[in-house]
């Protein structure tokens, strides 16, 4: 499970790739760091990356101010060795030897920094877990 490159491979998708799904991708860059290849992607992209998700990630030393939403393509599934969906239900393609995980997680859009918050400390706990899975730490 892992590209040429050796790092294994994770794609969020949501259907506006505005919110959950690019928290999501920051907190597994942070966190992670190069030991992860990350994507994300939208079913229906909006124009632009909530202005409340952007702002609760600021809040603990995040800049997702400069992403943009974009397409879910066939390729970035294809590419990925791990899709986590985020309520975008069956639109999101399906290819064997993949694995998938569907993360129930409240809808940030429309919704004030106090309830984006929550979603994203519940975001936050899911990374430390896939990350424990799929790139723990080298020990010496």
């Amino acid at each position: 499970m892992a590209d040429s490159s050796g790092k294994p491979s994770v794609l969020f998708v949501c259907v506006h790739n505005a919110g959950r799904s690019q928290m999501a991708a920051a907190w597994l860059t942070r966190l992670a760091g190069d030991r992860v290849e990350v994507r994300s992607a939208g079913s229906n992209p909006g124009t632009s990356v909530n202005p409340a998700a952007v702002e609760a990630m600021a809040e603990v030393g995040i800049d997702i101010s400069a992403e943009t939403p974009k397409t879910l393509t066939v390729d970035a599934v294809r590419e990925s060795d791990v899709c986590i969906t985020m309520g975008c239900g069956d639109t999101c393609p399906v290819f064997p030897g993949k694995r998938y995980l569907d993360w129930k997680l409240d809808d940030p859009a429309g919704q004030g920094v106090e309830a984006v918050r929550a979603v994203r400390d519940e975001i936050k706990t899911l990374i430390e877990g896939l990350i424990r899975e799929i790139a723990p730490e080298a020990t010496a």
